[in-house]
């Protein structure tokens, strides 16, 4: 049997390295943003005040960045007239800012701004028509797409609706959401908790036992590679993969993720990315660029970013992973 992959990380700033107070120990559960979450939090605390607080901020997240909500601060967005601009919500502000400096960061490989061809090919809200969607109808929507498109104005909170170009915060927002929560669990006095919601994680302060919060990484299906087991120590994982939501197109795998560069799903993609960072949102886009860029030009971008990345392939025969430079120092910390 391989023998399972540790990781910790090399240095945690002293005064995170804390516990809660008391003696309770809380393990709550919930449905929402289309998925399910859960809470493991060590302290005392009122578990349906917990339970309002977590549900709040993420009907938060939905009332901002959900396409499927016609009312939502997005899809009122991406009905805009041309030209016109638009007020928005800090947290909605903070995605969009986040999502295009990471466009730009990863040339184009993370691009916030595809709902348009998402739509077509049936990865959004919208009903399609034709699979796979017709040559003139990708390229059209292709044509108002493009993060370069958008225009923000820092000082008031705007930004400029170009015209037809439809946001998709699919990559980002549910990052953000774990930030959210875990901030406001914080700021709540919570010091000691690990959160996940739709397979990511992140986490604050030790267990009650004074040992991080161990998380053990999901093998994609088939996948005979040793186990990673990670300490989360004021960290957050995301993951993106092929294995979970794809369709098969003359016997290749089409993952549920576009490729910008193209405008169709990734095809033959990684199996898994696997990102870690102190916030669940930059984590999040990460692991959806490394996905686009593939192994090699990924892992640039992991070094160039400093993160802890962990790539898996099939390979033809087998299966192979690739550690970044820090994922690798992790595992010999």
């Amino acid at each position: 049997m391989n023998e399972t992959l540790v990781l910790l990380p090399p240095a945690v700033e002293p005064g995170r390295l804390v516990r809660s107070a008391g003696e309770g120990r809380h393990a709550l559960s919930g449905a929402s943003m289309g998925t399910h979450w859960s809470l493991d939090l060590s302290g005392d605390a009122d578990p349906q005040a917990l339970e309002a607080l977590i549900e709040a901020e993420l009907g938060a997240v939905i009332r901002e960045m959900s396409q499927w909500e016609p009312e939502s601060e997005i899809s009122r967005f991406n009905r805009a007239e041309a030209g016109s601009w638009r007020e928005l919500s800090l947290g909605f502000f903070h995605v969009l800012r986040a999502g295009l400096a990471m466009a730009r960061a990863t040339g184009g490989a993370f691009d916030p701004t595809l709902g348009a061809v998402v739509d077509l090919w049936g990865f959004g809200p919208v009903a399609v028509k034709h699979f796979p969607p017709l040559p003139e109808e990708l390229e059209q929507a292709r044509a108002q797409s493009g993060w370069e498109k958008i225009e923000l104005d820092e000082v008031n909170r705007r930004a400029c609706q170009p015209g037809g170009l439809q946001l998709d915060f699919s990559g980002i927002a549910k990052g953000h959401a774990l930030d959210r929560v875990a901030r406001a669990l914080e700021q709540a006095g919570y010091r000691s908790f690990l959160f996940e919601l739709g397979g990511e994680l992140i986490a604050r302060g030790l267990k009650p036992d004074a040992f991080p919060w161990w998380v053990e990484l999901e093998l994609p299906p088939g996948a005979e590679l040793a186990p990673i087991r990670v300490g989360l120590l004021d960290l957050a994982i995301a993951t993106s993969g092929d294995y979970r939501r794809y369709v098969d197109m003359d016997g290749r795998r089409m993952a549920h993720s576009i490729d910008p560069r193209s405008g169709a799903p990734l095809v033959d993609a990684p199996a898994a990315v696997t990102v870690l960072h102190s916030e669940c949102m930059i984590a999040d886009a990460l692991a959806t660029a490394i996905m686009v860029l593939g192994r090699e030009a990924g892992m640039a971008l992991a070094e160039r970013a400093q993160v802890a990345a962990i790539v898996t392939e099939r390979d033809g025969q087998g299966w192979q992973r690739t550690l970044s430079s820090y994922a690798r120092m992790m595992a010999e910390s």
